[in-house]
């Protein structure tokens, strides 16, 4: 049977050591003399030490209970030289409050300087010192304390930080499946449909499909890569808006018609913002992919001198009046993304038709004003519409 030196059977045996060894100093000063009242109280200024982690205070109580008692009945001696005491305050300067561990030092210094200004041939130095000794456990005990809850506030905000990475990594994981496994969707469908009368097109929706399940195998592989502590392979950076042109290019591969504009001083973000860019214009491709059939999309971007706004629009209620109704999950997540690093997201079916994504991020530090699109109408107030049939299969906006 494998024996393990826990805290509490420490402490027991911490306590009958010092029990014993202050036994023996009483019955060696005694010259074996010793009353019974003696070992009964020099026993009591160690052995409750076994409890100090359960009941610290009451522990401190009980010897200098004893300690005091020891004394009053005319013993000058110190029993154990006060260690049981010093580790006693220790313990209550580590887990109770600053309050209570005042009360109990002071308690501690009253009986102690008073038991050795009883003695006559103690020099006033010599209770200073004491009085300094437990000053300094105290002072160290109160530092235990206070390491300890950093410790765990350092834990805590690890755990924390480990489930926001959590839900980062599951927030691109969605993205990166949404938007290629639309793609893959549309593009194998679009080859089984023309596969006995267009060869060539069939073969160009196929190709289409190997070439995006590739994209994504590589994307999910270098996001999931970050989890391997011992991987030492390629760390290419996250996809940002120098990839935007690929993106549109596959956009354009399964059937959408994409037009880019793009305004101002054009100019690298840091990651984070350029991550967050990039993946609000995937995903509102991806739903203009899923949800506005035959729609066209408008992709803008615009380098203001303190603001970098993205605009997607498409005119999928026009082409397709039928259009699914629209849930939040997508639109919160993206709202989500933009919020970390400062921005604003709106999103909302357009006055004259289609829907609008509208995204402002700071480009530096200055206040950020609501960013509305100015031809959007509430989400809220998009009406619920059914599906007709033949429509593209839809997910969340």
């Amino acid at each position: 049977m494998r024996f393990s030196l826990t805290p509490i059977r420490l402490d027991v045996l911490l306590a009958l050591v010092l029990t014993w060894l202050t036994l023996d100093t009483v019955l060696s000063r005694a010259d074996g003399q010793a009353q019974f009242w003696e070992y009964v109280l020099a026993a009591l200024t160690a052995a409750p030490i076994a409890l100090r982690q359960r009941a610290p205070v009451a522990t401190v109580v009980v010897m200098l209970a004893a300690f005091a008692a020891f004394n009053r009945l005319g013993s000058d001696l110190i029993p154990n030289s006060g260690i049981g005491l010093l580790v006693g305050v220790f313990t209550v300067a580590t887990l109770r409050s600053r309050v209570v561990t005042a009360a109990v030092v002071a308690a501690t210094l009253c009986i102690v300087v008073a038991a050795m200004l009883g003695i006559d041939d103690i020099a006033w130095s010599e209770a200073a010192q004491t009085v300094m000794v437990v000053l300094g456990v105290w002072v160290l005990g109160e530092g235990t304390r206070r390491w300890a809850e950093r410790a765990e506030r350092a834990a805590e905000s690890a755990a924390q930080a480990v489930a926001e990475e959590r839900v980062r990594i599951a927030r691109e994981l969605h993205d990166v499946v949404a938007h290629h496994m639309s793609v893959i969707s549309l593009q194998a469908g679009l080859a089984s449909y023309v596969l006995d009368t267009d060869l060539a097109t069939a073969r160009k929706a196929i190709d289409t499909v190997g070439r995006t399940s590739r994209e994504a195998l590589t994307e999910m592989r270098r996001l999931l890569d970050v989890l391997r502590v011992d991987h030492d392979g390629d760390y290419r950076p996250q996809p940002g808006l120098s990839n935007l042109d690929e993106l549109v290019d596959r956009a354009r591969d399964a059937g959408l018609t994409v037009e880019v504009r793009v305004t101002g001083d054009a100019r690298p973000l840091p990651p984070g913002p350029d991550l967050c860019a990039y993946r609000v214009a995937q995903e509102s491709l991806t739903n203009v992919l899923k949800h506005a059939a035959a729609a066209r999309a408008l992709v803008e971007l615009d380098y203001g001198e303190q603001t970098l706004t993205l605009k997607v629009t498409d005119d999928g209620a026009t082409a397709a009046p039928h259009r699914v109704p629209v849930t939040s999950h997508g639109i919160r997540g993206m709202r989500e993304r933009a919020e970390l690093y400062g921005g604003v997201l709106t999103a909302g079916p357009r006055a004259g038709g289609g829907f609008g994504v509208v995204l402002r991020l700071p480009l530096e530090d200055s206040q950020l004003e609501e960013a509305q699109p100015a031809d959007a109408q509430p989400e809220e107030s998009r009406p619920e519409e059914s599906r007709p049939e033949g429509s593209r299969p839809g997910g969340d906006r």
